[in-house]
C-alpha cells in the first residue's frame, strides 16, 4: 500500500476490475490503493524476497504447502481487505479462489521507504488477526535486520534481529536464518 491517493470503491467494484488491472492494487476498508506508485521494487528487495522463497521451498513442496511470491493476494475476510505480500505461504487446505488465499501461516513484507509505516501498521494490524497467521516477518533490504512475530498463547510476541539470528516457520517446523534471508545482498 502506498501513499498514493486513495480510490473509494466496493470491494464487488474491486474484484471485478482489479484482474483487468494494468497495475496491482490493495483494497483496504473500502479504499483502492494503486501499487504502480512504488515504480517498482529494488534489486535488493527482489533478491531478499526470492532468498526466503529459495530457502523454504523444498520443505514446503515436501509439506505440501503453497508458497507465493508478491503475485497472490492476502484477503481477509474480517477487514475485507486485500493485499500482496511479498511472501505468504499457506499450509492446509485448498485455495479458496485462484486468485487469493485466506488462510497463511507465514507472511514477509520486505520494506521499502515507500511502504514502511503501512507494513508495520496497518499490514501489522489486519495480517495479525488472522487466525490461521503464526508468523509475520518485516525485513530490511537495507541493513541485516528482521522485525519477527510470532503468535503465541496470550498474543503476539516480538524479537529483533540484527545482523545474525534466526525466526521460526512453525508450520514448517524449521526455523529461517538471516545468512539464508540476506545472502549475496546484504
Amino acid at each position: 500500500m502506498t501513499d498514493a491517493p486513495r480510490k473509494a470503491m466496493s470491494e464487488a467494484e474491486y474484484l471485478r476490475t482489479e484482474r483487468e488491472s494494468p497495475y496491482k492494487r490493495e483494497y483496504v476498508g473500502g479504499f483502492v490503493y494503486p501499487l504502480h506508485a512504488q515504480a517498482g521494487a529494488s534489486g535488493e528487495h527482489v533478491r531478499i524476497s526470492g532468498r526466503i522463497m529459495a530457502a523454504l521451498l523444498p520443505d514446503a513442496d515436501r509439506q505440501g504447502c503453497r508458497l507465493y511470491q508478491s503475485d497472490m493476494q492476502l484477503y481477509n475476510p474480517g477487514s475485507k481487505s486485500y493485499f500482496y505480500p511479498d511472501v505468504m505461504l499457506v499450509c492446509g487446505g485448498e485455495p479458496p479462489d485462484r486468485y487469493y488465499e485466506t488462510s497463511p501461516c507465514l507472511l514477509v513484507e520486505v520494506l521499502s521507504g515507500s511502504t514502511a509505516h503501512n507494513d508495520r501498521r496497518t499490514k501489522y494490524q489486519t495480517y495479525t488477526a488472522v487466525p490461521t497467521l503464526q508468523t509475520y516477518l518485516i525485513v530490511s533490504q537495507d541493513e541485516r535486520h528482521v522485525v519477527e512475530y510470532q503468535r503465541t498463547g496470550g498474543g503476539w510476541q516480538m524479537r529483533e534481529h540484527r545482523g545474525e539470528g534466526q525466526v521460526e516457520v512453525p508450520c514448517l517446523g524449521r526455523t529461517l536464518t538471516l545468512d539464508e534471508m540476506y545472502r549475496g545482498v546484504l
